[in-house]
């Protein structure tokens, strides 16, 4: 790699950050994150990096502390003369927030993107994206890689019989189709009702599922409810084995029970944001999605194409 090249990692994901720096074969920039005694982060660079091309390698997944420390290290970048500044955003925090569905309600993606964009980013490198819209909230360049291909991959692998990919949302349509159609597979969608912010109500499986077996495709799993009552309405309508699919693990609140006690036989994630195992669900696989991330940040830095990683 050229020397030009330099790693930041912050403290949300700092295994994905090593196994990325791993990768492309450098090491990840000596940078001092610390906290001040009432709770203010502070960044130091601790390498010059004046004329350098730096990527930030941080999710904005909660704590809020995340994003604050993406911001700052950005901040720390810019005001140190760095050629370039790319925020390689893993998980794109409040991305769920990204239209004006109620009154008196903020657009937060968009807020976020601004406030990345003020701090001094050139260019966002996103792994899937909530919606593919929020690329349009940034005044910057943004390239939003698929975890598709990775998790493909392991699907095939598998070697289930009749097999069915479902999207839980219409939302998901595009991205389950991609599955399927690589998979030679047919297509169904969880017809889903949103009852309130973060849960849902299944209320029909819209395509044939009888017979199959199931992979059901998301790109964030938060408190599993909409995955896992899927999964209930499923195996009601004679579906066979089902495995779950998902870019991104929040599992926030009581996730991790639901998943276990549902019928669900298996859920794949990648290390977008850190699993901690406390073992209440041994259901969970994560996959490396660093090979994805690394290539990407090589050809933006070589000045290559990177539409072929979109497939």
């Amino acid at each position: 790699m050229n020397r030009k090249i330099k790693l930041i990692s912050g403290n949300a994901n700092i295994e994905l950050s090593k196994k990325i720096a791993e990768f492309l074969g450098v090491d990840l920039c000596k940078v001092v994150i610390s906290r001040f005694t009432d709770g203010e982060i502070g960044v130091r660079i601790d390498e010059n990096i004046r004329g350098k091309d730096i990527f930030i390698i941080q999710p904005t997944s909660p704590p809020a502390e995340n994003l604050m420390e993406l911001l700052i290290m950005v901040d720390a970048c810019y005001r140190a003369s760095a050629q370039r500044i790319t925020a390689v955003v893993p998980y794109y925090g409040y991305a769920r927030q990204d239209r004006k569905d109620q009154p008196r309600v903020p657009i937060t993606a968009k807020l976020v993107a601004n406030l990345i964009t003020v701090a001094g980013a050139h260019r966002v490198l996103a792994l899937e994206l909530h919606a593919a819209q929020i690329q349009g909230f940034f005044d910057i360049q943004v390239d939003n890689l698929f975890a598709a291909p990775v998790l493909f991959e392991y699907i095939k692998g598998k070697k289930l019989q009749k097999l069915t990919v479902v999207s839980p949302d219409v939302g998901g349509i595009k991205m389950s189709r991609a599955v399927a159609k690589r998979l030679g597979a047919n297509l169904a969608i969880a017809d889903k009702r949103r009852t309130a912010a973060d849960s849902s109500e299944i209320m029909n499986i819209i395509g044939e599922v009888a017979g199959s077996d199931i992979v059901i495709v998301d790109d964030i799993i938060s408190t599993g409810g909409t995955i896992t009552q899927a999964a209930g309405a499923l195996k009601k309508a004679g579906a066979g084995r089902i495995i779950a699919a998902a870019t991104h693990p929040v599992f926030a609140g009581s996730a991790l029970e639901k998943l276990e006690s549902s019928p669900i036989e298996e859920v794949v994630v990648t290390n977008s944001i850190p699993f901690v195992d406390t073992g209440k669900c041994k259901k969970i696989n994560v996959l490396d999605i660093s090979p994805l991330l690394g290539e990407a940040i090589r050809r933006i830095h070589t000045n290559e194409s990177i539409s072929n990683l979109f497939d």
